[in-house]
């Protein structure tokens, strides 16, 4: 949905508050235009926010997309669709995406406002994650783990079972990106646990970027 050109101008100035929902397992959901862009928020996070979204976009550039031959990328947690977006207009990659999302909410709020805008075949599967990695036999070449529930991943995703099933699903010669938050000492001290005890077990060969307050763990070194 295009905003008029007076809110663009003004929004660099300013945050339109454009609408607010109750998801199905997001309490609270609300769309705001601000600096020219879409920006999803929860009560207490950012789950959206085009290339500001910048956990991702700086991954995106410190893995050096170009060096990888990747065609298939699956992303678990659509929000509106920031990992397509930048990946498709900021560093104009032609992938075919799989996206998983399980708030119909946010499936609404993604396709009113930002995904009639790209131009790369998506796919959209309206599921729980964990049964969708639990099942799925394909495998991609970039797999982008993105969920949270507000500020909090949900413990079924830290799990090594998930892990090893998500493991299963990323390419041999892919790359798996799963984001968590590493701003206050309490997110420092819980992603180091998850990723030192829990991560690198499944993964040997992990590594981390550390980017704007998140560390974006990665199944191997790059």
């Amino acid at each position: 949905m295009q905003q008029p050109l007076w809110k663009h101008i003004a929004s660099y100035l300013t945050e339109f508050r454009i609408e607010a929902v109750e998801g199905q397992h997001n309490p609270y959901l609300e769309v705001v235009y601000s600096r020219g862009r879409y920006r999803l928020d929860t009560e207490n996070a950012i789950y959206s926010y085009e290339n500001l979204y910048t956990n991702f976009y700086y991954s995106f550039r410190q893995i050096k997309l170009h060096k990888h031959d990747f065609k298939n990328v699956l992303i678990l947690g659509l929000g509106l669709g920031s990992i397509p977006m930048m990946l498709e207009r900021d560093y104009q990659r032609e992938y075919h995406y799989t996206a998983v999302e399980i708030d119909e909410e946010v499936l609404y709020l993604a396709n009113k406002y930002t995904l009639h805008e790209l131009e790369s075949p998506i796919e959209i599967i309206c599921t729980d994650a964990r049964i969708f990695v639990e099942n799925c036999r394909e495998k991609y070449d970039l797999v982008c783990m993105d969920i949270f529930l507000d500020d909090v991943i949900p413990n079924e995703f830290e799990q090594t079972g998930f892990l090893e099933n998500l493991k299963t699903l990323v390419a041999p010669k892919g790359l798996l990106l799963y984001n968590r938050l590493f701003n206050t000492q309490e997110d420092k001290a819980i992603t180091e646990h998850f990723y030192e005890d829990i991560f690198c077990k499944t993964f040997p060969d992990a590594t981390y970027l550390n980017v704007d307050g998140n560390w974006m763990l990665l199944n191997r070194k790059i």
